[in-house]
């Protein structure tokens, strides 16, 4: 009977070390790590395209508002009971979204798309505005412009009195802090209160929300859509337990006379 043969691996060749095993966990590790960042990032870019197309589709349909009534929609109307983004029967009712003042204009949902950057809690008392806020001091209202007497609506900013309407903002990310956290908040505010004197210089709390990677979304006048970073401008008070710096809200630009929310700045 013939010895079994030994066969000897070939030169050069040997199983993995304890080291080398380590080695090969640690890359595979940090490629999954770039790998779902990657990933994040992606998913973060697409959602700012389609909040920035929801803005856009918000302007443009304001813009086909003005040209059929020869102003821009109406922020809402004496009993607030009815608002650009939506209606309610009564003042504890919650807005049905298909029934705003802008509804027509919006397409077949009639209803404003949600922001996919904003993920509010529940029981938000604006419930519908899909996490967009309307410039209601000087583009959905005039400052002391008060309320229609036969419509009730509020009387809002005529396109022609629009100095620069690429600076002038129309509708951007916004939301709202309270003590149980962020909700809907359908008005764009300004940096101070303007009654029909001009800025009071007295500041309302913020609702420009800067979601979009430490930025807010605006859409201007003309339907044009920015990405905008916050100023160091202090806060106004507020009422609700919030605070709307950890929360992302503050305010963009230059403050003089406003900034880019009034429209005879030029």
């Amino acid at each position: 009977m013939m010895p079994a043969r030994h066969h000897r691996p070939a030169r050069g060749t040997h199983g993995f070390t304890l080291v080398e095993l380590m080695v090969v966990v640690l890359v595979v590790a940090l490629l999954a790590a770039i790998s779902v960042s990657l990933g994040r990032s992606m998913l973060v870019r697409a959602h700012i395209s389609k909040s920035t197309g929801n803005l856009r589709q918000l302007a443009t349909a304001n813009l086909n508002y003005a040209s059929d009534h020869g102003r821009f929609c109406p922020a809402d109307d004496r009993r607030n009971l009815v608002r650009w983004h939506g209606a309610r029967t009564s003042s504890s009712g919650r807005f049905d979204p298909e029934r705003g003042l802008l509804s027509p204009y919006l397409g077949r949902s009639r209803r404003v798309t949600d922001c996919p950057l904003f993920h509010p809690g529940e029981g938000g008392f604006d419930d519908g505005s899909g996490g967009y806020g309307y410039n209601s001091t000087y583009i959905g209202g005039i400052p002391g412009g008060g309320y229609d007497a036969d419509t009730g609506l509020r009387v809002s900013q005529r396109p022609a009195n629009v100095a620069n309407p690429s600076r002038t903002v129309m509708f951007a990310t916004t939301a709202y802090a309270t003590a149980g956290g962020l909700r809907e908040y359908a008005f764009c505010e300004p940096p101070f209160w303007d009654f029909g004197g001009g800025p009071s210089g007295h500041r309302p709390s913020p609702s420009t929300h800067f979601r979009a990677n430490g930025r807010a979304l605006v859409a201007a006048v003309d339907g044009s859509v920015t990405a905008v970073e916050p100023n160091t401008a202090q806060h106004g008070y507020n009422p609700h337990g919030g605070d709307s710096r950890d929360a992302g809200l503050g305010w963009f630009g230059p403050e003089a006379n406003n900034g880019r929310w009034n429209p005879e700045n030029p």
